[in-house]
């Protein structure tokens, strides 16, 4: 007996809250078009930010040390970046929300890599930092999901105790793709399912 007044006050509650979802505000554009400001609007940030482990055998190779390296003392190579960790993101920021310039963007693209590793020597799981690749840039919306899109990319940043020469398999730090800078158009296609 005590149950039926509890699955009624469900049931009523349930169909109130679908009807107060399914009327519309009459000025829901307006409303939303009012809301956004010139400067600094509130989805002005976009971005992901992802944890990559590379297993045994399989490092990633930030090309610092040559394949060789272990041919260059072994286990004990000075020459040891080949990462086992990679923390990668990329973050836009649109920081008009009105008027022409709302196409306008900015983002940048870190990767940090972790690891000590050599390969068919030396293999860890040691989260020893090795450095950071980045590269930044900037976009305008042009129309129909394309994008034009001026970006650079630095050299490589070595951190810590590896920030010097480690002997004859060291490569400097250019890292896989040295430094660049390109122009380029971008078009998206399609919307996410969550």
């Amino acid at each position: 007996m005590k149950t039926s007044p509890c699955i009624l006050a469900f049931a009523v509650l349930v169909s109130v809250l679908s009807n107060a979802q399914s009327v519309p505000s009459a000025n829901t554009t307006k409303d939303i078009q009012a809301e956004d400001r010139m400067f600094f609007p509130r989805d002005m940030f976009w971005g992901w930010a992802q944890f990559d482990m590379a297993p045994p055998h399989n490092e990633i190779d930030p090309n610092l040390c040559a394949g060789n390296a272990g041919q260059y003392g072994g286990v004990n190579a000075p020459c040891s970046m080949f990462a086992r960790y990679m923390l990668s993101g990329m973050l836009e920021v649109r920081p008009f929300g009105r008027g022409r310039l709302r196409r306008f963007m900015v983002f940048g693209a870190p990767s940090f890599l972790f690891g000590k590793n050599v390969p068919q020597t030396l293999y860890t799981w040691s989260p020893d930092a090795i450095g950071i690749e980045h590269s930044w840039g900037a976009g305008i919306y042009i129309a129909k999901g394309f994008e034009l899109r001026v970006t650079q990319h630095f050299l490589f940043d070595r951190l810590g105790a590896r920030d010097t020469n480690l002997g004859t398999a060291d490569l400097g730090n250019n890292g896989p793709w040295g430094r660049y800078a390109t122009v380029g158009v971008r078009k998206s296609f399609g919307t996410r399912r969550w």
